[in-house]
């Protein structure tokens, strides 16, 4: 199934962004239904964009909590846009399964504004600026992350 789950993300992630029968809940069903196929199949995309949706729409705390565990395995897998979300949840914290620890945080901004993730290098000129995630103030790294903007 593993081979078959880019193919399975795409057919997902097609039927989501269709704007015919937008309203449909079975639609929307299926869709999920295939993300999830995806992403607990390893695809890095499904990962990232179900857990996205699980953390941001989701009903529920349970739902939210599953959403930033599929974000966590995405950006463990490299995906920037996840990686700069499990820096978000680090930083401010999100229920008990995600205590504030600023060293992670640090971790997961660093990893996607090296990928050029543009949030995610403010949020690093920031941190150097104004001495913040347990970082001592460094102008000269802040400057560089300002510059990789």
């Amino acid at each position: 199934m593993k081979i078959l789950s880019p193919v399975v993300f795409w057919l997902a992630y097609g039927l989501f962004r269709m704007r015919w029968l937008k309203a449909s809940r079975r639609r929307h069903l299926l869709a999920m239904k295939l993300f999830r196929l995806a992403a607990d199949n390893g695809h890095r995309r499904a990962l990232s964009v179900y857990g996205h949706l699980l953390h941001f729409r989701g009903d529920g705390i349970a739902n939210r909590i599953q959403g930033a565990i599929y974000l966590q395995r995405a950006a463990d897998k490299g995906d920037s846009k996840a990686c700069y979300q499990m820096g978000r949840i680090f930083e401010q914290g999100f229920e008990h399964q995600f205590p504030v620890d600023e060293a992670l945080a640090l971790h997961y901004y660093s990893r996607a504004a090296e990928q050029q993730h543009p949030l995610a290098t403010r949020r690093l000129a920031d941190v150097y600026r104004g001495g913040e995630l347990g970082q001592s103030a460094d102008p000269q790294a802040a400057e560089r992350w300002e510059l990789g903007l």
